[in-house]
């Protein structure tokens, strides 16, 4: 089945792309939406901000082209199957999503599914499925209900070098910005342990970006970047990675 990939960077999403190609699937486009505020933390219930401004770089890596479509909506229906009339739905951000993947379909009209980076969360996943069956695609999302120490350990059997860009949760701190998983796996379980910490960050404690990962043709190299503190409090301060200029580097 040739299919298109929400993309954000995030080892979800990216991780996901994989899976697809070994079921046996082939991947035509990559798709991303981008808040205003490019690169930088936006509040959205769908979608990941932190690390936008580079998902050029990810389509060149990949070596597939990408759709990409500014996010104008907000969310508006926020109940968990998103069930509601076409008037409410209006200025959605979901619709967003519906836009962009009928357009995909209109440039690429033998795209038959979408693939996801979707976990844990229902009312991420019911939207997805929601634009998909409004356009007659399948959602491909492998990932779904699994455990997520054991997810990571996946990503990590499938060498992908993943760095965290944001943090937001008890136990996490700017320091670990721009850290690889394998570095904070162990301290991970710790907070697992301690706070109840998601592993794969479905509670919005962190944000992601895949690096390298055998799906790249090139790695990415971060050249400049600042910390830039979004929210101060004293139990779980927000912290964002703003990736300024990056470089693609040849894989030997």
């Amino acid at each position: 089945m040739k299919f298109l990939a929400l993309v954000s960077g995030g080892k979800d999403s990216i991780f996901n792309v994989i899976r697809c190609i070994q079921e046996g699937h082939e991947l035509v486009l990559l798709v991303n939406l981008y808040p205003k505020n490019i690169g930088k933390e936006t509040d959205s219930f769908m979608y990941q901000s932190v690390g936008t401004n580079i998902i050029d770089a990810i389509s060149l890596a990949i070596d597939k082209p990408i759709l990409k479509r500014e996010i104008l909506g907000k969310p508006k229906v926020t109940n968990l199957d998103y069930q509601s009339n076409q008037e409410e739905r209006e200025g959605d951000e979901v619709e967003d999503l519906f836009e962009v993947l009928k357009e995909a379909l209109t440039l690429y009209p033998d795209i038959k599914g979408v693939s996801s980076g979707a976990i844990a969360s229902t009312y991420q996943k019911l939207r997805v499925e929601d634009c998909c069956q409004r356009l007659g695609l399948v959602s491909l999302a492998y990932l779904w209900n699994q455990d997520q120490f054991n997810l990571l350990g996946q990503m990590l059997q499938n060498n992908m070098n993943i760095i965290l860009i944001k943090v937001a949760a008890l136990g996490l701190s700017e320091q670990h910005l721009g850290k690889s998983i394998q570095e904070v796996f162990q301290h991970f379980k710790e907070i697992h342990e301690k706070f109840g910490f998601h592993p794969c960050g479905e509670g919005g404690e962190f944000e992601s970006l895949v690096l390298d990962c055998p799906l790249y043709k090139k790695r990415i190299q971060i050249n400049e970047s600042e910390v830039v503190c979004h929210e101060n409090n004293s139990v779980a301060p927000v912290y964002y990675l703003l990736i300024k200029s990056y470089s693609l580097i040849e894989k030997d």
